[in-house]
């Protein structure tokens, strides 16, 4: 790999999957409590908080990063708050590419789950709920094995995606080589300048792959565990 990327470009991918695994392990278990929250649960608000969640997905990229400038900018509420008081600032660092993709790929990872959750057979769960299961005891027994492929595939999608985010990157983190410089940023980077299409098509190829390799890893994964599963 060393070979075939310069050392600009192989920090670019470091930065790249260190940011979506972040991301993708953060905020996956919040997915989970959301899609389960969405798909099970009845209560005052629920229309809007679905539309939250999905509102990243209608808005511009570069709208999102802004919005998260202006609450964790290092004069922002929670920006500042976190600065001062533990010391975290966000902006312009990878934590911050890290949340800023988390947020966009936070509603691939919700609708996959929440598929997955409203799939399942009421009557299981009612069942194991009259022979003496608490709520906690049902999702862990049943509720969490059933939704394990969507528990999968919406998180490998959601690391792919996180790979080619870009607009909320380069708003809220820049483009700082070695920090916040992704792949699509260093794409962007070399698009800019003079003799960068070598390496912008080595790197667009490289997004390519791995945009690809994640999508059939997911559909791979799904397949084996329900056919663990018997379904």
């Amino acid at each position: 790999m060393t070979e075939l990327l310069a050392p600009a470009e192989w920090d670019a991918l470091r930065v790249s999957l260190i940011v979506a695994l972040y991301s993708v392990a953060f905020s996956l278990p919040l997915a989970i409590a959301v899609a389960w929250l969405l798909a099970r649960k009845r209560f005052w608000g629920r229309g809007i908080l679905d539309s939250l969640v999905h509102v990243p997905l209608v808005l511009p990229p570069v709208v999102v990063g802004y919005v998260l400038l202006v609450l964790f900018g290092v004069r922002g509420p929670l920006g500042a708050f976190l600065n001062e008081t533990f010391g975290v600032r966000l902006v312009f660092t990878t934590a911050g590419a890290a949340l800023a993709t988390a947020v966009m790929a936070f509603p691939l990872m919700v609708r996959a789950i929440r598929l997955s959750i409203e799939a399942i057979d009421h009557g299981l769960d009612e069942a194991a709920r009259t022979l003496g299961a608490g709520p906690l005891d049902r999702f862990r027994t049943v509720t969490l094995p059933l939704i394990l492929p969507g528990i999968l595939s919406g998180g490998i999608v959601a690391f792919a995606a996180s790979l080619g985010e870009f607009g909320a990157v380069i708003t809220f983190a820049s483009n700082i080589p070695g920090e916040t410089q992704t792949l699509p940023l260093a794409i962007y980077s070399a698009i800019q300048t003079p003799g960068g299409d070598a390496a912008a098509a080595r790197l667009a190829t490289l997004s390519f792959a791995l945009a690809l390799a994640g999508l059939i890893l997911s559909e791979i994964l799904a397949r084996k565990v329900r056919r663990m599963l018997g379904r």
